[in-house]
């Protein structure tokens, strides 16, 4: 892809991938340099540097998820990967979410984070103007399974502790649940996400 800047890669990954790769400056390093370089602690055979993708404010009615101070990288990863698998082009996130480019954020993605746009409403003025059906998630609201399915409109995805603000919960069309059978107190934010995406898109 054309976001590639260069390829850090062991001997062995290049012997096997290093020809689909033949227009990308790509370097061979040992397994040791590739520990100095990555993040993880058990690092794969290679490393991409990437161009960063703009963030382009969403328009149409196309289905969008709004991430209210979502904060831990690996949920926020998880929930881009998940709206991947569902078509969803659109993340809209509030202030004090996760940074995108988190490198665990990167990772728990696994590579959808270059199939959907992340935007940052900054001045959170994006919700407000908004003509399509906002769904707010909430401990006490309508439950998913008496919800029509459906083709647009905000899922709003609350703080992994706090939930959604109440500005935006004022803001709803309709506030949705999903209905608890067991003790738990709550659900994981991007447990939640799955559940809900797969329950209410058409």
């Amino acid at each position: 892809p054309s976001q590639v800047q260069a390829l850090y890669a062991t001997k062995d990954w290049m012997l096997e991938h290093g020809s689909s790769f033949e227009n990308i400056n790509t370097t061979e390093i040992s397994d040791t340099e590739l520990e100095r370089i990555s993040t993880l602690q058990t690092p794969n055979k290679v490393v991409a540097v990437f161009k960063q993708l703009p963030h382009l404010e969403p328009g149409g009615t196309s289905f969008t998820l709004y991430l209210d101070t979502l904060q831990d990288p690996g949920n926020f990863g998880t929930i881009i990967r998940t709206a991947d698998w569902f078509g969803i082009k659109n993340i809209v996130c509030s202030k004090g979410c996760a940074d995108v480019y988190n490198s665990k954020v990167v990772q728990s993605t696994m590579a959808s984070i270059a199939r959907v746009n992340i935007f940052y409403d900054e001045d959170e003025n994006w919700l407000s103007s908004q003509t399509m059906p906002l769904y707010a998630t909430t401990l006490n609201g309508t439950s998913l399974y008496e919800m029509q399915k459906t083709t647009t409109g905000v899922l709003l995805v609350g703080n992994e502790s706090k939930g959604l603000r109440q500005q935006w919960i004022d803001l709803a069309t309709k506030t949705i649940t999903i209905p608890r059978k067991g003790g738990a107190e709550s659900l994981n934010a991007a447990v939640a996400t799955g559940i809900i995406l797969s329950h209410i898109l058409e």
